[in-house]
């Protein structure tokens, strides 16, 4: 439910990032050696600034900071520079610094963007940086920002994709809450019309599963596909397609989601005036550190649940532990090592989890996880757990999307769209779909 990316945004970083490599073999070959990028200047005492770049709301910004300060009363030689920014202009402005050899020492990155940055040079191997500790994580966690025997990005929160249920809907509705251990897309469908005939049409069922690419992705996971392959390519047929498209058009015509133009209003919408956020839904999808944000926009608790399966089993649903977002280190920073401290302060010190707590999602080092438990409000409680429970019933992490592969939910958005006002057949919808997503990637 994140602000979607501008239309012409990654064709833009691609070409800023293509001159981002030319300036900095320019800079190299003029200066002889490292020359560009990074901190914002040392004093004469030997103090070290470093540049630190996020995006997110008023809350994370707040706790970003409390972590900043608690950093550099510990490491009064580095200070650490904020540049915060809201999501929407976020990767506009990366794009632009990278290009001008200006990058941040430290990056908040995004998994759609990950393997864009990495293959043009633009970050550092983690697994060069000396003292970066990952030895406490989860099992399969560093996997996320890791590719091509690299690691570019350290993952910061651990979450998954999920159901998320409105218990207050259902109670108005006289209808169960699912046992989503065992749930089929079948069980999904008739649950969801069900809420939408109990409550006459004044709340749907649950929103479109198309409205971003993650559930496509399971999806494809389900039938021994994947949205991505492992060497950059779309992995996912124009059978599985569109199968997700008639599968979507099913629920459509059980009236188990909202009209088409009520869910193309609502894939733009800020999460507070969402449907889901709004009680205008019983169900919708979203990524499981979401749920704090969504509960409290809704005024109510609401619960996370298992994505269904095509035969009842909750470890074939395709699900598998995503970073929400990853800790980089811009390649041209000219202090990696106080870089690379800052980060290991961020993902391995108690300090830092006990103000972070779960904002970004689960904290994927064991240890701190046990730490900040106690001390999480109920929703992120709620999310912690779940991450727990539904641990032994994951499958691999997905690829992260190759180059280009960033543009993909809005092009799912779009044929979803089309699908759903009968403009495109799901069969003609799922080609172009395919024809159109390996456009980006060449």
């Amino acid at each position: 439910m994140r602000p979607l990316i501008p239309p012409t945004a990654g064709r833009r970083l691609r070409a800023l990032a293509a001159v981002a490599i030319a300036s900095t073999l320019l800079a190299a070959s003029a200066c002889g050696g490292d020359s560009g990028g990074g901190g914002a200047g040392d004093s004469a005492n030997g103090e070290v600034t470093l540049r630190f770049t996020w995006w997110g709301g008023d809350t994370r910004q707040k706790m970003t900071q409390q972590a900043i300060e608690a950093f550099q009363k510990d490491h009064p030689n580095i200070k650490i520079k904020g540049e915060f920014g809201e999501w929407s202009g976020y990767w506009d402005k990366l794009a632009t610094t990278v290009a001008a050899n200006d990058a941040p020492d430290i990056i908040q990155m995004d998994e759609k963007y990950l393997r864009e940055y990495a293959d043009r040079g633009a970050l550092q191997d983690l697994k060069k940086a000396d003292g970066l500790d990952t030895g406490k994580f989860e099992k399969d966690t560093l996997s996320a920002g890791e590719f091509d025997g690299g690691l570019y990005g350290l993952n910061a929160g651990i979450n998954s994709f999920a159901v998320v249920a409105n218990p207050a809907v259902f109670k108005a509705a006289g209808v169960a809450l699912p046992d989503d251990t065992k749930w089929t897309w079948d069980d999904y469908t008739r649950i969801a019309a069900e809420i939408t005939a109990k409550s006459g049409g004044k709340v749907f069922g649950t929103g479109a599963p198309g409205t971003n690419e993650a559930a496509l992705n399971l999806w494809a996971r389900q039938h021994g596909e994947s949205l991505w392959t492992q060497d950059g390519k779309l992995g996912i047929s124009a059978g599985q397609v569109t199968d997700f498209y008639k599968n979507l058009l099913k629920m459509r015509d059980a009236k188990a989601i909202p009209s088409a133009e009520s869910i193309s209003q609502d894939m733009n919408a800020p999460l507070d005036q969402s449907a889901m956020a709004t009680g205008k839904l019983g169900m919708s999808f979203i990524w499981s550190n979401q749920l704090v944000a969504f509960s409290k926009a809704a005024g109510t608790e609401l619960k996370l649940l298992r994505i269904p399966s095509t035969d009842g089993q909750a470890a074939d649903n395709g699900s598998y532990y995503k970073g929400s977002m990853f800790w980089s280190i811009s390649s041209r920073s000219k202090h990696q090592k106080e870089a690379t401290e800052f980060v290991n302060f961020l993902a391995n010190s108690t300090a830092a989890g006990n103000i972070l707590l779960a904002e970004r999602g689960v904290p994927p080092n064991t240890e701190i996880r046990a730490a900040v438990d106690p001390k999480l409000q109920p929703a992120d409680a709620a999310s912690s757990k779940f991450i727990q429970d539904i641990g032994k019933e994951l499958g691999d992490p997905s690829p992260a999307p190759p180059v280009g592969g960033g543009q993909v939910e809005k092009i799912t958005q779009r044929y979803t769209t089309e699908v759903l006002f009968g403009r495109l057949t799901p069969d003609k919808a799922a080609q172009q779909f395919i024809d159109e997503v390996n456009g980006e990637l060449k």
